[in-house]
C-alpha cells in the first residue's frame, strides 16, 4: 500500500525536489533546516512548485462548478482582531479601524477525492510540517468540515488585515488572478509583551514602511507564523479568481470544531 501511495502522490508532487517521503534521509534533513531558517528569518516558508503547477491549476478548474452551485459565501465586517473590543483601547482608536473580508469556500467534505485531500491526508506531509515548526508532531482536524478548506477570491474579494489565532499557516495556492491578490504582511509587528497598538495604526494608514509584498505562482506551499504578523489578500482584479487550499493540523489528535463555529465559518453545522 505505501509504495502505492507514493507512485500517487508523485503524480503531482516534486518529491525528487523536496524529499516528504524520505523522512530521516539527509535530503530531507537539509529541506527541513532551510525551512527552518527562512520561518527564523522571515516568518514563512515557501517551497515553489512542490505541486506541479498545471496540476495545481487543474485542480482548481475542476472545482468550478462546485464553488458557483455550493460553496459557502463568506462576508464580514471585522478589525484585525477579530473582535469588538480591546479593553485597554477607545473605541475609535484607529488600531480597531474596520473594514470587510469577503470569499467563497468549499469544505473538507465537498473536496474529497481531490489532490488537495489526498495531501492533507498523507502522513509524511504533516511529519515534514511538524519537524519544520520545530513540534512533536501534527494532526489533521476530525472535523467533517474544517481541516481542508479550499478558497477563492473573486473580482474585488479580498481577506483584510487581521492576526491568525494559530501560530502557523499552511497554504497552497491553486489558481492566481490576472491582476491583484497580492500577499500583503509586516513581520512582528507585535510580540507576547508588547500589543503594539501605535505601531497597528500605522499599518493600517498604511504608513508602515516594513510592510511586504508576495506574489505566490500555482503549485506554492506556504507556510506562515501568522499570530503576531499582521496580514492580508489584496483585492482580486479581473475575472480570474485566486484560489487557494488551506490546511489545518493541530498537537493534538481528535480536533473537531463545535457546531456554533461550523456555522459562522461555513454557514452549516454539518
Amino acid at each position: 500500500m505505501k509504495p502505492m501511495r507514493e507512485a500517487l502522490m508523485r503524480q503531482f508532487l516534486d518529491l525528487d525536489r523536496y524529499p516528504l517521503d524520505r523522512p530521516g534521509s539527509t535530503p530531507w534533513g537539509a529541506l527541513v533546516a532551510r525551512c527552518r531558517a527562512d520561518l527564523a528569518r522571515d516568518g514563512m516558508f515557501n517551497l515553489e512548485a512542490i505541486m506541479d503547477p498545471a496540476a495545481a491549476e487543474r485542480a482548481a478548474a475542476d472545482l468550478t462548478e462546485k464553488f458557483a452551485a455550493e460553496s459557502f459565501h463568506h462576508a464580514r465586517d471585522h478589525n484585525i482582531y477579530f473582535t469588538d473590543a480591546i479593553a485597554e483601547l477607545p473605541d475609535d482608536h484607529p488600531a480597531l479601524t474596520r473594514f470587510t473580508t469577503s470569499n467563497d469556500t468549499l469544505c473538507n467534505d465537498q473536496v474529497k477525492g481531490t489532490p488537495m485531500d489526498l495531501l492533507y491526508r498523507w502522513l509524511p506531509f504533516a511529519t515534514f510540517l511538524a519537524a519544520a515548526m520545530d513540534k512533536p508532531a501534527l494532526f489533521t482536524m476530525d472535523d467533517p468540515l474544517a481541516g481542508l478548506n479550499v478558497m477563492s477570491y473573486r473580482e474585488g474579494q479580498q481577506l483584510n488585515w487581521h492576526f491568525d489565532r494559530s501560530e502557523f499557516t499552511t497554504t497552497l495556492m491553486l489558481c492566481a488572478p490576472d491582476e491583484g491578490g497580492e500577499f500583503l504582511y509586516r513581520t512582528d509587528l507585535r510580540s507576547a509583551g508588547d500589543p503594539n497598538y501605535d505601531g497597528v495604526a500605522r499599518l493600517l494608514r498604511g504608513d508602515d514602511p516594513d510592510q511586504r509584498s508576495l506574489t505566490l505562482k500555482p503549485g506554492t506551499l506556504n507556510v506562515f507564523r501568522g499570530k503576531n504578523t499582521p496580514h492580508r489578500v489584496a483585492p482580486v482584479r479581473g475575472p480570474r479568481a485566486r484560489v487557494i487550499a488551506v490546511f489545518s493540523f493541530y498537537e493534538r489528535p481528535g480536533v473537531s470544531f463545535s457546531d456554533e463555529e461550523r456555522i459562522a465559518f461555513y454557514g452549516r453545522a454539518c
